[in-house]
């Protein structure tokens, strides 16, 4: 018995770009079920005619039952009205695996010698112009697939995928020796070149990774170039290395005299004393040290240094090394009651002896005035008997 209407739907899986139905020719009134992330593209007579989203339609194909077994007797059981029906996975499909087929040859940038290296990575595709993909690329295949489209678009990969890869690393200025810090910036460049080169085609390139560069391992003129380059870059990290080290001994001794200046401060907020207190100390244990009285001098120490070198300790220091001080000038400077009063002539001018009469120069007569000690020259400022400085008994 005959069908009157078919139901047609996507059978196939996640790694298809486009699947051709296998059922053609059918019947008015068929039902079309389109998934979500799904087109529909609906072929008759050998034009593309709709374009259906996701749903459910009635297709009219102008083959309707009974009035069709007729026709095809006329024409050796073939319609005269073909149909068929292409569904477009519209799903972003990833990992696709390329790789170059021969070695991208250019002149390395850094060190200006010629290198051949290979590439290889991963992209993430997806039809984006389902009408375009099908008539450019599918034509009357039943399906494509991933490897498929990699197969039909290997020639035009390779080709575009080497000129821009040699292109990005001349223009990045990007070392061989260091091309592997760079792969994200070299797949985004790649990326952007090949968006249009792929749109050409109804694909959408939405990702591209370029996740090894082959090397040319044992080429001398790479092997010399690249020992080169890291005896190079290892002199400069031992330089920055050993400015490190410098840095760091600067910052711990600084850090270390900070600590021990913390611990005095504390030591003498607990002791009671201060700064100015703890530096009169130091200069009293310096003053003690020196046993002669006239080595204060050569040090510069005055007799009123001490009492301002300490605050309360400093002064107290300081008073009892003044009087210490007051006491071996008295034991070591005679008085000046031990020293007899010069009186010099009136009329040469020569020095008199104590208790002279006459001048041993010129002879003159010596004229005491009553006035003045004859022992220790004392003037008097009021009448007296005796000699209020060294109590010798007053003439006149």
């Amino acid at each position: 018995m005959e069908k009157i209407a078919d139901v047609i739907k996507y059978e196939g899986d996640n790694a298809t770009f486009i699947w051709k139905h296998p059922n053609e020719d059918f019947n008015s009134l068929t039902q079309l079920i389109v998934h979500e992330s799904q087109e529909a593209i609906f072929m008759m007579n050998g034009q593309a005619l709709d374009l259906f989203g996701p749903g459910r339609y009635t297709l009219e194909t102008q083959n309707i039952p009974k009035i069709g077994r007729f026709l095809k007797r006329a024409t050796g059981d073939e319609t005269p009205f073909h149909c068929e029906v292409y569904f477009i996975n519209k799903t972003e499909q990833m990992a696709i695996k390329w790789g170059t087929d021969s070695k991208v040859e250019f002149m390395e940038p850094t060190y200006q010698f010629p290198i051949k290296i290979g590439a290889c990575g991963e992209m993430n595709l997806r039809a984006e112009d389902s009408r375009k993909l099908l008539l450019k690329v599918v034509g009357t295949e039943n399906y494509l697939t991933q490897s498929k489209l990699t197969q039909l678009f290997r020639a035009f990969l390779m080709t575009k995928i080497k000129t821009y890869l040699a292109r990005s690393i001349r223009e990045s200025k990007i070392s061989i020796f260091e091309i592997d810090e760079h792969l994200q910036e070299l797949s985004e460049n790649l990326h952007k070149m090949l968006i249009e080169d792929f749109a050409d085609y109804g694909v959408a390139l939405e990702r591209f990774f370029v996740t090894t560069i082959v090397k040319p391992d044992g080429d001398s003129a790479y092997e010399k170039f690249k020992s080169l380059h890291f005896r190079q870059y290892a002199d400069i990290a031992e330089a920055k290395l050993r400015q490190q080290v410098g840095i760091i001994d600067k910052q711990t001794e600084a850090q270390k005299m900070v600590i021990e200046s913390q611990a005095l401060a504390q030591k003498r907020t607990q002791e009671g004393y201060t700064y100015q207190q703890e530096r009169g100390f130091d200069v009293a244990e310096k003053v003690a040290e020196n046993e002669a009285v006239g080595e204060f001098t050569n040090m510069g120490v005055g007799f009123g240094t001490m009492a301002g070198v300490g605050g309360a300790v400093g002064g107290m220091v300081g008073g009892m090394m003044n009087d210490a001080m007051g006491s071996a000038m008295n034991l070591s400077i005679p008085t000046p009651a031990s020293q007899p009063a010069q009186t010099f002539c009136d009329n040469c001018g020569a020095k008199l002896n104590q208790g002279s009469a006459f001048c041993e120069e010129c002879g003159t007569p010596v004229v005491k005035s009553n006035k003045t000690c004859i022992n220790c020259g004392y003037e008097f400022e009021r009448p007296g008997k005796f000699c209020p400085k060294c109590g010798t008994k007053r003439e006149g």
